[in-house]
């Protein structure tokens, strides 16, 4: 008796998370007449699928940390002081591209005028195809077509989210198959991609450079020197490169660090080898831009390499980014588990 208690209490010890750690519910919320699904863990929102009129793709908006700070930036949908009103089309995290068959999916938003829309293609969501909550995971897929400004749909997009809860973690594995409707679709080498998100204040780098930021009322206002008080984003890439420095680096996965609210914070995107183009490309930049272009390389490369990748009619291809938000400073060796972990996963 003693010895199977003895090994019983080393089980214990061994395995502490198995029985001290409780996975938490996560549950999808349908709201079709607001245009989108909420995304709660604990009861608490992590971010929210959205598909309104003006924005013109879907995207998740915002990211909650498990602290509850908002990560991603709140400009243009609703007004937060200190926010720049750069690229209005970044909003919360999305999947885009710059040039397909010659129309720009990434640059689109309200901003562009009538008389220049017919260079603009979007992506209208067409249907929730899949909501399953649960404990620590859950799944949402979707329905979209990207389409040109004669209402051609050339791409069928079909978009699976698993969400996944790990004490002060969360996860979102994106996956997305892009199957050709016309003839031929063309995703000409450009730096306007793939996956992104474009974040608050606080994860940016400090920057003493000229821009123009909003108050809590929408009033916009030219800024010659910034304030960096509350500014302590850093980028860190897996080769161990820093800073300002990452752009236009390639490698599997990239960290942006910073503190929001006394929190630490860590944003890390992991590509996935299956991939094409793979191991990314990052177009991760210190005023807030943070993404990773597969597709994209001449101009990382300084004209090195060149992307022209195409899909003929009925043909699909697929692609697949991992979103970490963690409450904490990863270490390398953290992230590289994670992205060991990824690169296994098939679905």
């Amino acid at each position: 008796m003693k010895n199977k208690t003895l090994i019983y209490m080393a089980l214990l010890l061994s395995t502490p998370l198995l029985f001290a750690q409780k996975k938490e519910a996560i549950d999808l919320n349908v709201k079709e007449a607001e245009k989108k699904v909420d995304v709660l863990i604990g009861g608490k929102l992590f971010t929210s699928y959205i598909y309104p009129d003006n924005i013109m793709k879907p995207v998740l908006w915002p990211i909650n940390s498990a602290g509850g700070n908002m990560l991603t930036r709140s400009y243009p949908l609703i007004n937060k002081a200190g926010d720049r009103t750069d690229h209005p089309h970044h909003v919360g995290v999305w999947l885009n591209y710059g040039d397909v068959n010659g129309l720009d999916f990434w640059n689109n938003s309200e901003a562009i005028s009538p008389e220049r829309k017919s260079k603009y293609g979007s992506i209208y969501h067409q249907s929730i195809e899949t909501v399953k909550g649960g404990k620590g995971s859950a799944v949402l897929a979707t329905r979209s077509l990207w389409k040109s400004p004669d209402n051609t749909s050339m791409l069928e997009d079909q978009t699976s989210f698993e969400f996944i809860a790990d004490g002060d973690m969360r996860i979102i594995d994106r996956t997305t198959s892009l199957k050709a409707l016309i003839d031929e679709v063309n995703f000409t080498d450009n730096k306007e991609g793939m996956f992104a998100i474009r974040v608050s204040r606080e994860l940016e780098l400090p920057s003493n450079k000229p821009t123009t930021l909003v108050d809590s009322h929408g009033v916009a206002t030219k800024v010659d020197k910034m304030d960096n008080t509350y500014v302590k984003g850093n980028y860190r890439s897996a080769e161990g490169v820093e800073g300002k420095e990452v752009w236009g680096t390639r490698c599997r996965w990239m960290k942006l660090g910073s503190e929001i609210n006394g929190e630490k914070v860590s944003l890390v995107i992991i590509d996935h080898p299956d991939n094409v183009g793979y191991p990314t490309y990052w177009h991760a930049r210190d005023y807030g831009l943070f993404a990773a272009n597969t597709l994209g390389q001449k101009i990382f490369s300084n004209g090195e390499k060149e992307l022209n990748f195409s899909l003929n009619k009925g043909e699909t291809a697929t692609f697949r980014y991992r979103l970490v938000v963690a409450s904490e400073d990863l270490s390398d060796e953290e992230i590289n588990k994670l992205a060991d972990e990824y690169a296994k996963k098939k679905s």
